[in-house]
């Protein structure tokens, strides 16, 4: 579990296909500090660290990893947003964040106004249908609050200074990609409000 906030900007130093799998050497300040087998969060997926160096980790991308998200398109040098998983007793300083990216979302359109950036985003339909505004939407793993929803899957979020400078999120133009996580709150409602949650009486 994670909670959208994230900790550094890493970046890829190392890519290795093989069939059904990716594996992707990242350079963070904090690797030295994981252990094999520690949880990661990269541009929000979930991913398992396998090796470790004095400032890089590796991770194994899998074929589900690969299909649903945007780690098929790194290449040596891209900027990914990096959170550690969270201890029992940290603060939430975002929202829960499962790691299990839901699909891959376009951005349509950037305006500033004043300091803030507003980003929309093309949602995929399944995450749009659990998507309410006000509601929470993890972006690239990037905890943020959704602050307009528009015709055609629009989605939009404010991102302020310091999330802009901080995240990878800034690399993004129009017509890019982004992994898209949708609230959990909202995806267990959907499923009671259809009646097929399991268990249910």
């Amino acid at each position: 579990m994670f909670t959208g906030i994230i900790e550094s900007v890493g970046e890829v130093v190392g890519v290795g296909d093989e069939p059904g799998a990716r594996s992707l050497a990242i350079a963070a300040p904090w690797s030295g500090g994981l252990v094999l087998g520690e949880s990661v969060s990269v541009d929000g997926a979930c991913l398992t660290v396998d090796a470790l160096g004095d400032d890089a980790f590796s991770v194994l991308a899998g074929s589900a990893t690969l299909e649903r998200t945007i780690a098929g398109g790194y290449r040596r040098g891209s900027p990914v947003n990096l959170e550690r998983a969270a201890r029992l007793g940290d603060r939430l300083g975002g929202h829960f964040v499962q790691g299990h990216v839901d699909g891959v979302a376009v951005l349509e359109d950037i305006r500033e106004t004043g300091a803030t950036r507003l980003l929309s985003f093309k949602l995929p339909a399944e995450v749009w249908a659990v998507t309410a505004l006000h509601g929470s939407i993890a972006l690239n793993g990037v905890s943020l609050t959704v602050n307009r929803l528009g015709p055609a899957r629009i989605c939009e979020v404010a991102l302020i200074p310091h999330t802009w400078e901080h995240t990878n999120l800034r690399h993004l133009r129009v017509a890019s990609a982004a992994n898209v996580e949708a609230d959990l709150i909202g995806r267990y409602v959907q499923r009671l409000m259809r009646g097929d949650a399991r268990g249910s009486a």
